[in-house]
């Protein structure tokens, strides 16, 4: 009994020959890693590690990939991934950019990394030492082309023939389309002017040598007759009349004076003394004022 007791705390403690302690679940294995190019990286570079996903000849399958996040201040690791490769092996993929550009030629790291896997070791990667280098030098040569600043690169002229032509040929366009139109203005007015009764009868006082003569008096009379349509008298023919063209309105006064007048110096037995002089070149003028007013 007593020796059976001695041998079972032996067995418990590890101590008699031939039992084995119990395994560690957390052994660590070194992983078989495709390391990246050492030397020669710059801003923006993408380098990558493979991780071969095997220990002792068996498979692994790892507990949760590495995710993407900024590691350190030069690199940024991209989502992991995992691959096949001819062989059937199973391969962990890894994508570190390069995120900043030193000042001059630096050596830094692709992180340390612990991989663990759901039956077997956990797997190691150690850190990776690689160069970066200058996107530029902190200085320049100062010899022959290698200056600090170069001059301005000369620009060839674009051919601006064509454009030119075009220009010119759309500003003779412009040109033309604008004397055409004064010249339709100037021919329109020229033409209203010999056509409207009241622009007939002022050029036609101004060529007659008595203004106030009984020829200027029917020139007017025949000019408000014409714009009438009809013979027109005082009274209620004036009103009439201004009822048809309410643009000489402001003119009843003037044109009732004038019809007076005009009774007077034509009817009258002694019109030769009794009529004072009636200025009928400033009603004239009134009325073709008013008539191209109304025109407009």
């Amino acid at each position: 009994m007593r020796v059976r007791a001695v041998r079972a705390l032996a067995l418990c403690a590890g101590l008699v020959p031939g039992a084995a302690p119990a395994q560690d679940t957390a052994a660590t294995a070194a992983a078989t890693v495709e390391q990246p190019r050492s030397f020669g990286h710059v801003l923006g570079d993408v380098l990558t590690q493979r991780v071969l996903l095997e220990h002792a000849g068996r498979p692994l399958t790892p507990r949760s990939l590495p995710t993407a996040a900024r590691v350190d201040l030069w690199f940024e690791r991209r989502p992991a991934r995992v691959e096949t490769d001819a062989q059937g092996r199973r391969w962990l993929v890894l994508d570190y950019q390069l995120m900043n550009a030193p000042r001059a030629l630096s050596a830094v790291a692709l992180p340390a990394l612990r991989l663990a896997s759901r039956s077997g070791p956990t797997l190691a990667l150690p850190a990776w030492p690689v160069s970066i280098a200058p996107l530029t030098p902190a200085q320049a040569f100062g010899t022959g082309d290698l200056q600090p600043l170069r001059p301005d690169r000369p620009i060839a002229p674009l051919p601006t023939a064509a454009i030119e032509r075009q220009a010119w040929l759309a500003l003779a366009a412009l040109l033309g389309v604008l004397l055409a139109w004064m010249a339709w203005c100037v021919w329109r007015n020229t033409w209203e002017a010999r056509r409207l009764p009241f622009a007939q009868a002022w050029r036609a006082l101004r060529r007659i040598d008595d203004p106030a003569g009984a020829q200027a008096w029917r020139i007017v009379h025949r000019a408000l007759n014409s714009c009438a349509g009809r013979v027109v008298h005082g009274g209620a023919s004036l009103h009439r009349f201004l009822d048809q063209a309410p643009h000489l309105r402001p003119l009843q006064a003037q044109l009732e004076d004038f019809y007076r007048a005009s009774t007077q110096r034509f009817f009258a037995l002694d019109a030769a003394q009794t009529t004072p002089p009636y200025p009928l070149a400033p009603l004239s003028r009134a009325l073709r004022d008013a008539e191209e007013r109304h025109r407009r």
